[in-house]
């Protein structure tokens, strides 16, 4: 892809906002990185703000066209690919007050592989677990940390090599100072 568009599974870099589900179409759900926190967008909706610092709980990412009859993780492909076609969801729980909280993504046309999916799953949850969630408003560093997971290698997809892909693409998008 280009210098303006890049991507790893449903995340995207599309005219210098990164993006979780397909920005380009304007009748599309997606979720943008912002530097005070994710957004939400919608067809003929105003959209609202989720302030990172109200995200407490890992932010887990499932596929299909309403939030409630996602309980598995998705469902995939022989060939490594995300099966859904009906959109995806990032879950959290959020505090003050306290609740668990979706935020609705519609699926590029272009298929999604599963490791990238996973990967960046890994990533968003590792940014929560270590309080650097706000690191996804600089565009920059989230360029650097997709593009070490999206050159990963396809060998083991093990809970703790995901752990440990998304420690080193955060290490490769740089130290945290200012």
């Amino acid at each position: 892809m280009g210098e303006d568009r890049m991507s790893l599974g449903p995340l995207e870099l599309t005219d210098g906002r990164w993006g979780v589900g397909d920005a380009t179409r304007s009748d599309t759900h997606w979720v943008e990185f912002r530097p005070d926190g994710l957004y939400q967008h919608g067809p003929d909706s105003e959209g609202y703000l989720v302030p990172w610092s109200r995200v407490m709980d890992g932010i887990r990412i499932t596929w299909g066209k309403h939030s409630w009859s996602t309980n598995s993780r998705g469902m995939y492909t022989f060939k490594g690919r995300v099966a859904t076609r009906g959109g995806g969801w990032l879950h959290m729980t959020l505090r003050h007050p306290y609740e668990d909280h979706q935020l609705r993504f519609d699926q590029h046309t272009r298929s999604y592989r599963a490791v990238d999916a996973l990967r960046l799953e890994s990533l968003l949850r590792l940014l929560v677990t270590e309080g650097k969630l706000p690191l996804l408003g600089d565009v920059e560093r989230v360029r650097r940390a997709a593009a070490y997971l999206a050159d990963g290698k396809n060998r083991w997809i093990t809970g703790r090599s995901l752990r440990q892909a998304a420690a080193e693409a955060l290490a490769a998008a740089g130290p945290d100072g200012p």
